[in-house]
């Protein structure tokens, strides 16, 4: 439905009071050109002023309130030609109510004239310039909102491309490799050479992960997780008992839904970044998946550290975002409380 937001703002906008002076002066106009020379106060005048204000009215408002209905259910990208064209004929059937309503009242109401006398040469000239006009409003705001959708798709494909190479350069950052391979080093001090190899063996599968995906859209959400499994078992591996960490079981049904890729390692290396660790204190970190919303959160415990000017630029979050509205209407939630950081990611699925 969002195409039909956007293409209903195209449509002029009017209030009632500003639209009925509208109407007024036109019908004025309006009679002073189809009764010439008549006094302002004369009942032809009078008569010509009352009918060309019920038409102008009765046609604004045939074209109007349709349009507007149309708009808040009826979406113009399922079926663009059959939307306009559903607009179009209910204005001209309003329109030819309202011509109907109109010409009755006056010529058998007012002028005493039987029903059958109504000739269809009445209906001609107002039905062509309803029509003429009809049309011209509907184009000029469908081509207004189409190009508007097709902007914004392109920003947000420049915003997605741009948020994976940023994503990929946060990956491999040169200081987080310089720290595993710190942990490593005291690994191999230790003669710890079950912990060393398998160390090896996660970070050789966390760098593999980052390459093979990064000409993906999407990944699955078992190999993401897999992956982040293997990037909390470096870090775990660094901090020892100050990072703790709740892990969610997976399905058989996970394997159908989908994330951008690295999506979740940016949460976690957020709240690495942002989080004081200690033995005493330890960062919580909880993923919950939500299989039926079809959400995956990360929250953490805030334990807020003082960043080094330049060590955080604000914007891997606002990258996810944009990397998420490129992908789906469903937003990212972002939730923050003096306790606890959570972040919740909508789950996608292939249709």
């Amino acid at each position: 439905m969002e195409q039909s937001a956007v293409l209903g703002k195209y449509y002029p906008k009017y209030t009632w009071l500003k639209t009925l002076g509208l109407m007024l002066v036109l019908s004025v106009v309006l009679s002073f050109a189809f009764c010439p020379g008549c006094a302002v106060w004369s009942e032809n005048f009078l008569i010509s002023f009352g009918y060309n204000f019920c038409y102008t009215t009765g046609l604004w408002l045939a074209n109007g309130v349709p349009s507007e209905l149309l708009n808040r259910y009826v979406d113009w990208t399922e079926n663009p030609l059959r939307r306009f064209l559903t607009t179009v004929a209910v204005s001209l059937l309003a329109s030819l109510l309202v011509i109907l309503v109109v010409t009755t009242a006056f010529r058998v109401g007012y002028f005493h004239k039987p029903f059958w006398s109504i000739s269809w040469k009445a209906f001609v000239i107002p039905l062509g310039i309803t029509l003429v006009v009809s049309l011209f409003m509907h184009s000029r705001s469908f081509l207004l909102s189409w190009r508007e959708v097709s902007v914004r798709a392109q920003r947000l494909e420049k915003e997605n491309a741009q948020a994976q190479a940023d994503s990929l350069r946060r990956q491999l950052d040169p200081h987080f490799l310089f720290n595993s391979l710190n942990a490593l080093t005291s690994l191999v001090e230790e003669n710890d050479s079950v912990r060393a190899s398998r160390f090896i063996r996660q970070l050789s599968q966390v760098y593999r992960y980052v390459l093979d995906s990064q000409d993906q859209e999407v990944v699955s959400l078992a190999e993401e997780m897999k992956f982040g499994e293997a990037y909390l078992f470096l870090q775990r591996t660094r901090l020892g008992e100050g990072l703790q960490v709740q892990l969610p079981p997976l399905t058989a049904a996970t394997g159908a839904l989908l994330v951008p890729p690295l999506a979740l390692q940016l949460l976690l290396e957020n709240a690495l970044k942002h989080n004081a660790t200690s033995q005493r204190n330890p960062l919580r970190i909880g993923i919950e998946l939500d299989e039926p919303a079809r959400t995956l959160t990360v929250r953490n415990s805030r334990q807020t550290r003082r960043l080094a000017e330049g060590e955080s630029m604000g914007v891997g979050l606002k990258n996810l975002q944009a990397r998420y509205a490129f992908l789906t209407p469903r937003p990212v939630v972002v939730a923050a409380s003096e306790l606890e950081f959570a972040v919740t990611l909508p789950l996608l699925e292939l249709q």
